[in-house]
C-alpha cells in the first residue's frame, strides 16, 4: 500500500513576494494577514547549537565546553598574533605526519588542536562587534554631521547671495525726493483753471430780458 507523500516543510522563510501577497488590503481587512512571530521565551536552536534567551550575546568559552587557552586578563591582538603563529606551526606538524606517518593517531589530535585554535580565534573576534558596533555608529554620526554642516554652508551662501541681491536692489531704487517731485503736479494751471471758469462764468452771466431781444432778432 502506497503511503501518501509527507508533505515538505521548509526551514527556510518564504520569498519575499509571497510575503508581500499576503499582506493585502483585503487581507489585512479580514484578519488573514501573518501576526509577527513572538519572542523567545526559552531555549532556541541556532546553527545547530542550543541557545537560551537570557544568554550573552558573546558567551564564554567554558560555557560553550571549549577549555580556553588565554588567561582572563589579556591584550587581544598579542593573544590573535600568538593564536594565529599556533595555527601555522600545528598546520605544518600536520603536513609532516600526514607525509611521515599518514596512519599515526596524533593526525587526529592535530586536527582537534586546530579546530581548538580556530574556535578561539573566532571567539575573540566576536568579543570585537561591541567595539566595531561603536565605530560604525560613530563614522556614520560623523558622516551625517558632515553632511549636514556641508548642507548648513551651503545654505547659508544662498542666503548671502540672495540679502546681496536685496540690497542691491534698494541701492538701485530712485531717491524718494526725486520721485515725488516727479510726481508733483504744478497747481497754477488748477488756478488759471479757476480764474478762467469764473471770468467764462461772468461772461455768461446775461440779463434774461436781454438774451429773449436777442432771440426775437435773430428770428425776424
Amino acid at each position: 500500500m502506497a503511503t501518501p507523500e509527507a508533505s515538505q516543510v521548509s526551514s527556510l522563510p518564504l520569498p519575499p513576494m509571497q510575503y508581500i501577497q499576503l499582506y493585502s488590503e483585503e487581507n489585512i481587512r479580514r484578519g488573514r494577514s501573518l501576526r509577527p512571530p513572538p519572542p523567545i521565551q526559552d531555549t532556541y536552536s541556532m546553527f545547530g547549537n542550543a541557545f537560551s534567551a537570557d544568554d550573552l550575546i558573546i558567551r564564554p568559552l567554558e560555557s560553550q565546553g571549549f577549555k580556553r587557552l588565554y588567561p582572563q586578563h589579556f591584550d587581544r591582538r598579542r593573544e590573535l598574533r600568538k593564536l594565529n603563529h599556533s595555527l601555522l606551526v600545528n598546520f605544518l606538524d600536520l603536513l609532516d605526519l600526514l607525509v611521515m606517518c599518514p596512519d599515526s593517531p596524533r593526525r587526529a589530535e592535530k586536527v582537534e588542536d586546530l579546530n581548538l585554535l580556530f574556535i578561539h580565534i573566532h571567539h575573540l573576534l566576536n568579543e570585537f562587534r561591541p567595539h566595531q558596533a561603536r565605530e560604525t555608529l560613530r563614522v556614520m554620526m560623523e558622516l551625517q554631521k558632515r553632511q549636514r554642516i556641508e548642507t548648513a554652508t551651503r545654505f547659508q551662501k544662498h542666503l548671502d547671495k540672495v540679502h546681496g541681491l536685496l540690497q542691491q536692489a534698494l541701492h538701485n531704487l530712485p531717491d524718494s525726493t526725486e520721485t515725488d517731485s516727479k510726481l508733483l503736479v504744478p497747481t497754477e494751471a488748477f488756478e488759471d483753471m479757476d480764474t478762467s471758469n469764473e471770468n467764462k462764468k461772468d461772461s455768461d452771466a446775461v440779463n434774461p430780458l436781454d438774451r429773449l431781444m436777442c432771440d426775437i432778432v435773430d428770428n425776424l
